[in-house]
């Protein structure tokens, strides 16, 4: 049986929303078709990894996006992405510490700025075939993992009103493509790996069609312990609808809401309480924070939360 995951999230792309109406995001493509740099720093991925093997983390996954040198779509590539033996050196180092590399590339609609021009083809052959292409190719990169994070997540009208272009698919065509994307990850020997959040809006539609297969990684950002309204109830209830349901769950918690440390107490603690421990497969944290000099406070910030929430409700882990 394999250990519980201890899973952090860092991100190598930075390109998973566009810049309209977000002053914090980078930009993706200008209107005259420049592509901008990621601006990840090796040195600060460098002292992330050391601090997480510090604490005994077993997992790290990493957003992947335009970040490496395709070569089955260079075209995609931002001008700083990492050619993929200096990828495949990186997470040798990672390996070597005792962390296992998990690729994502998200394939929702809210979040595929990564993928260049072909956003603007959702759901035609030419998107189908240079998805499957990518997926191929990364998890070639990554040694054939036995997992590989899809995202899926926020793919509704209310996450793209600031964007230029807003696509979204809905009811049989978003399982559609769901289900394609599943597919092409287990065709290559890895678990599928989504975010949760369709069930918020949909639980019908996901209670009959979501394989039990896929790995589900809920979150929620507030306090699960006093939800403050309506829609954080939701989101702490899908915990146990999924447990219910008998899904596998690796939970998220982050500072992105709460930077001082609840939320990951919360998610750990509550999680360990309320849901089946055959079905409860780790804790995600997720500090959402570019790989930079400037955040890496925030970003060892959000590691050692999850870590300390770790000591106080799964002290057994650490020994």
């Amino acid at each position: 049986m394999k250990p519980m995951i201890w899973s952090y999230f860092l991100q190598l792309s930075n390109h998973m929303w566009d810049p309209i109406g977000l002053p914090d995001a980078s930009p993706y493509i200008t209107n005259g078709g420049t592509k901008e740099e990621n601006g990840t720093d090796i040195e600060t991925w460098d002292k992330l990894v050391d601090f997480i093997a510090e604490r005994k983390y077993n997992m790290v996954v990493i957003d992947v996006g335009d970040a490496i040198k395709y070569e089955s779509h260079p075209e995609i590539s931002a001008p700083d992405a990492w050619d993929k033996d200096f990828l495949k050196k990186k997470l040798d180092e990672i390996r070597a510490k005792g962390i296992e590399p998990i690729p994502k590339l998200n394939f929702s609609t809210g979040h595929c700025t990564w993928l260049k021009q072909y956003r603007y083809m959702i759901s035609s052959p030419t998107y189908y075939k240079v998805c499957a292409e990518l997926i191929a190719e990364v998890l070639e990169a990554f040694g054939y993992p036995r997992l590989i994070h899809v995202g899926l997540d926020e793919e509704d009208v209310g996450h793209q009103t600031t964007q230029n272009v807003a696509v979204v698919r809905q009811g049989e065509h978003w399982w559609h493509d769901a289900f394609f994307f599943f597919k092409e990850c287990e065709k290559h020997g890895a678990r599928p790996w989504v975010w949760s959040d369709y069930y918020w809006h949909h639980p019908e539609l996901f209670k009959k069609n979501m394989p039990k297969s896929v790995l589900q990684s809920n979150w929620c950002y507030r306090s699960l312990v006093s939800p403050p309204n309506e829609i954080q109830r939701v989101r702490v209830q899908t915990y146990l609808d999924l447990d219910e349901m008998g899904f596998d769950q690796v939970p998220t918690a982050s500072t992105w809401a709460l930077p001082f440390g609840t939320n990951e107490y919360e998610t750990v603690g509550w999680c360990r309480d309320k849901l089946n421990p055959e079905l409860l497969k780790g804790f995600i944290t997720v500090p959402w924070c570019w790989t930079q000099p400037y955040l890496e406070y925030f970003l060892k910030n959000d590691a050692h939360l999850l870590f300390e929430a770790r000591r106080s409700f799964y002290p057994e882990t650490l020994k």
